[in-house]
């Protein structure tokens, strides 16, 4: 399967990644897959590496709500909990995008990925040049502000205190882009700084308020 290229200067270059990440915006971005899944809203999943024991269940029927919602997610899928909910959103029929902290150039497809990529419903993307085979700190934020900048909302499980997740949230909510995190004490951090709560006691109000704003 071939690689598709969007320049900076091509039309059908995501707006989002203009308007969000202004000259820092990659000039090229690499994709392996459904290139057209680029043109529809998406959610970005952020899950920590360490999640507090009573937010990993809600944290799977998250991926649940998404899978049945038909949204389309995005994420780095590089942590444990994050893998897990990839691993769901895989078995049902949305459309999914995969950045990973490197470039895809000649990377090994994994197994999983094969019927979805056959399918048409998944996307490998990443902001990497071929020369960045190697994830590091340093490309795994610059990743993540990728994934937020193409999602129309976030969505983050969790962040520690005076964490690099936490910092990473400030800068999101700086470009005026919603965040949503579990309605829970672990997460009064995000909240308080402005992301907003979600009660998973009514999950089917939650997946209707999603989809309402993914279709903005």
């Amino acid at each position: 399967m071939n690689t598709d290229h969007l320049r900076h200067s091509d039309l059908n270059y995501p707006p989002n990644l203009k308007k969000y990440l202004g000259k820092n915006a990659p000039d090229i971005i690499t994709g392996l897959g459904s290139i057209d899944i680029l043109r529809h809203n998406s959610t970005a999943l952020f899950c920590s590496l360490k999640c507090p024991g009573d937010l990993i269940l809600k944290t799977y029927d998250l991926a649940q709500i998404l899978r049945q919602a038909g949204m389309t997610v995005i994420g780095g899928f590089h942590f444990p909990m994050e893998r897990e909910c990839l691993a769901i959103l895989l078995r049902g029929t949305q459309p999914v995008i995969v950045c990973p902290a490197r470039n895809i150039q000649n990377m090994r497809i994994r197994k999983e990925y094969r019927k979805s990529l056959d399918d048409g419903r998944l996307l490998l993307l990443s902001r990497f040049e071929e020369n960045q085979r190697r994830i590091s700190a340093k490309t795994s934020h610059y990743r993540n502000v990728f994934v937020a900048a193409l999602s129309s909302v976030v969505f983050v499980t969790h962040a520690s205190p005076a964490s690099k997740t936490e910092a990473f949230c400030r800068e999101i909510l700086s470009w005026e882009k919603p965040i949503y995190t579990f309605d829970n004490d672990y997460n009064k951090n995000l909240i308080e700084m402005g992301a907003q709560s979600v009660n998973m006691a009514n999950v089917s109000d939650w997946a209707n308020l999603l989809v309402a704003h993914a279709d903005k």
